[in-house]
């Protein structure tokens, strides 16, 4: 029989065994007459011995405590009914009790449950605490890290598309370029090539003129000669 299924239960006398716990109540086993029963939440309140703490004059200690030192103690327990004598009693074995605080019936109580305890040889000690859920904790954590990379590929993904856009933007603008271009120089040249002709032709009309003038004014000397 394990100590931390030890509770006690309000309204009921002495100490039970908690079989199994429901929504509305538990099942006990009572460590005075071993009979089971169910026991409703809604009318009793059940309270394990070992969350059960003790008033004292520094500070409060766990009923294990009390219950120890009372077990390691030489003194005879007094009869329960006794107050004067089961104040005396503590007194030797915990003195460090705050008997302002922690009444006669509180000292009545706990000579009843050591005897009930000591009857069932229920070893007094408390449950140590369980490290798995730590464990499953870490647990947890260590498969949650391989979710990164695939955010990474993600994001490379969206930049190799953004590149290969700005590529296609670039290659459309290099490939309307050089079409504009040509355009504006042939029609730039046009013009003084058309300039240059109409000047030659221009020339070539006066030129023919020009001599035609140079040839006429020798003749018309020669026939002022004739006349003189």
């Amino acid at each position: 029989m394990e100590y931390s299924k030890i509770i006690a239960i309000t309204g009921l006398p002495g100490l039970f065994e908690l079989i199994s716990s429901k929504s509305d109540g538990g099942i006990v086993r009572s460590l005075d007459d071993k009979s089971t029963k169910f026991v409703s939440s809604r009318v009793h309140q059940f309270s394990h011995l070992e969350s059960i703490e003790v008033y004292t004059t520094r500070h409060n200690v766990n009923l294990v405590d009390v219950l120890k030192a009372m077990e390691a103690s030489k003194e005879k327990l007094p009869d329960d009914k006794d107050s004067s004598a089961l104040k005396s009693y503590f007194e030797k074995v915990y003195p460090e009790l705050d008997f302002d605080r922690v009444y006669a019936s509180d000292l009545k109580k706990m000579a009843k449950w050591y005897s009930v305890l000591s009857k069932n040889q229920v070893e007094i000690k408390l449950s140590e605490p369980a490290e798995e859920p730590a464990e499953e904790v870490v647990a947890e954590v260590k498969e949650e890290k391989p979710e990164k990379p695939a955010k990474k590929e993600v994001s490379a993904k969206t930049e190799k598309k953004a590149t290969e856009e700005k590529k296609t933007v670039k290659k459309a603008t290099e490939a309307k370029t050089p079409e504009t271009k040509p355009a504006k120089k042939t029609s730039d040249k046009k013009e003084p090539k058309e300039a240059k002709t109409a000047k030659k032709e221009v020339a070539k009309k006066a030129a023919p003129a020009a001599t035609k003038k140079s040839a006429d004014k020798p003749a018309a000397k020669k026939s002022a000669a004739k006349k003189k």
